[in-house]
């Protein structure tokens, strides 16, 4: 999820029509690309092996999974910079490219267990996802209305979310599929934040940053609607 400022210059909203079009065109045209990407990428390395070993490593210490976590955060504040720069286009597409290669590597374990022992998730959870995202984002064309006003709310969250989450690391315990739930809706949150963002605040120029700022809030909801299904199918 990227909280940065989208920078200066002819923000989207006061471009003429054509022009918003062909900035929300690009932006959606990079977010389909990022996601085929990612898709690709997944199931390249799992075919490789690599979901595997990647649970072998994770087990070798619960803190493990903080130091991946920790490792991701700093990828992740760097890429979103690079895709924010002004400097060139080619940095802008190697902070995106970069944010996508991490965004595998942290989901490896996550879709190996889906894979091996739920396999009918990974499809519905890409499905439900889609809906909801497809659903936010008509919400925030046909109301037009600016959500920035929620974006310190959703810090604040960001925040208690990731103290729970370290602390069930550090103390080995299950947040179990309601926290799940609760962050369905808070990346529903982000989602609507972050599109609300696009069509306000970023500038005509900006459409790589736009498009990782999106893909990052829709891969985290997938996490958590994979790990809602494979909850609620462990309880059956």
């Amino acid at each position: 999820m990227s909280y940065m400022n989208a920078g200066s210059g002819a923000v989207v909203s006061q471009l003429p029509a054509e022009a918003r079009a062909g900035f929300i065109r690009r932006t959606y045209t990079h977010l389909a690309g990022a996601i085929a990407l990612f898709a690709l990428l997944e199931a390249t390395l799992i075919n490789m092996g690599a979901g595997e070993i990647a649970m072998k490593v994770l087990s070798t210490s619960k803190w493990s999974w903080l130091f991946v976590l920790g490792a991701f955060m700093v990828v992740g504040m760097l890429a979103d910079k690079w895709a924010h720069s002004g400097a060139s286009r080619e940095l802008q597409y190697a902070g995106l490219g970069l944010y996508i290669v991490a965004d595998a590597i942290v989901f490896l374990p996550l879709i190996y267990m889906a894979n091996t022992f739920a396999p009918g998730v990974l499809p519905n959870a890409a499905l439900i996802t889609g809906a909801l995202v497809a659903g936010i984002t008509f919400v925030a064309f046909t109301t037009k209305k600016d959500f920035s006003f929620i974006g310190p709310a959703l810090k604040i969250g960001g925040f208690v979310a990731l103290g729970l989450i370290v602390a069930s690391i550090a103390f080995g315990m299950g947040l179990g599929m309601w926290f799940s739930a609760v962050m369905i809706l808070f990346m529903g949150g982000c989602v609507l934040y972050t599109t609300s963002n696009i069509i306000h605040h970023y500038n005509e120029e900006q459409h790589v940053a736009a498009s990782l700022a999106l893909f990052a809030s829709v891969a985290t909801m997938f996490w958590y609607v994979v790990q809602f299904l494979m909850a609620f199918a462990g309880d059956d």
